[in-house]
């Protein structure tokens, strides 16, 4: 573990411990070299789908967004939302582009990916971020036929998210 020391306003300071665990089993696919970590926070929430027809007619899940609460040593830090977003209580929030995936575990989890940081805001433990990866997925892929279109499907996932900077 690492602490990191997180000044807010008014002379409030937040120290957060951040683990590396899972850095190192980072598949080639969504590696981001020369990058360095500045956190490494846990998800638990669900993966939202929308039963939409396809380019081709078909009903299929579609995914629609994630709903997830972020944690760090089993404390609620923030939020994960549509965008997709990640939002601490420190006021720092990052949303991301897909730019790489790769396989999970199984056919039950999600993928594990990599995102670059299109949208930041704040000066919290999320600033300067530029690289977002999804690893550790458990869950999150939808099961079951789509046969209704407009219905929603939840699947309950978790994840840990690894936020890295440009190092030098």
């Amino acid at each position: 573990m690492k602490a990191l020391i997180i000044p807010l306003a008014l002379g409030v300071v937040i120290v957060v411990e951040t683990s590396t665990v899972g850095f190192a089993e980072v598949p080639d696919a969504i590696s981001a070299p020369g990058e360095i970590p500045i956190a490494d926070i846990h998800a638990e929430g669900a993966q939202i789908y929308e039963c939409k027809p396809d380019p081709g007619g078909e009903l299929t899940w579609q995914f629609r967004e994630p709903v997830a609460t972020l944690l760090i040593a089993g404390k609620t830090v923030g939020r994960h939302y549509a965008g997709p977003t990640w939002e601490l209580l420190d006021g720092s929030a990052v949303s991301g582009r897909v730019m790489a995936s790769s396989p999970a575990g199984s056919p039950n989890d999600i993928p594990l990916l990599k995102l670059n940081v299109v949208w930041a805001r704040g000066v919290g433990l999320l600033a300067g971020v530029t690289t977002i990866q999804r690893l550790n997925t458990k869950g999150g892929a939808v099961q079951g036929p789509c046969q209704s279109a407009g219905a929603f499907q939840s699947a309950p996932y978790s994840a840990d998210y690894a936020f890295l900077k440009r190092g030098g």
